[in-house]
């Protein structure tokens, strides 16, 4: 298996695929590493010699945050706006929605599937015999 900052990549996926497994790459981004460094998205990880992947990760290393860096940075950012006051930061400290979705009704996983409804959390009737 072929390693890119830690990370191990598929040999059996093309390398076009295979990049997203690092945090911070995604598709559409591994496909334009891929064609500025003029490798072809087609073929697969295991046929990929390690010159070219050398490339990839020198490239990638030079003009992307990934992987723990990019963790790093955005544990820090949300730190701040907790730090602040910031209304996002209120948000995330309280573990709700952060971009202006609704909460009555569809963050139950977030809110940890509270149920308010009148008949919900309630016990179960023993029937007389």
């Amino acid at each position: 298996m072929a390693r890119i900052f830690g990370i191990n990549i598929p040999d059996d996926k093309k390398i076009g695929y295979s990049l997203p497994y690092i945090y911070g790459i995604g598709l559409s981004l591994s496909k334009k590493i891929l064609n500025d460094l003029k490798i072809d998205e087609n073929i697969r990880t295991k046929d990929i010699s390690v010159d070219e992947l050398k490339k990839i990760q020198d490239y990638i290393e030079k003009h992307f945050t990934v992987e723990n860096e990019l963790k790093r940075e955005i544990r820090k950012n949300v730190t701040r706006l907790i730090h602040i006051n910031a209304y996002k930061g209120n948000r995330h400290s309280r573990r709700l929605p952060v971009r202006g979705q609704r909460t009555k009704t569809n963050t139950r996983t977030v809110r940890g599937n509270v149920r308010r409804s009148v008949g919900s959390g309630r016990a179960k009737a023993v029937s007389p015999k």
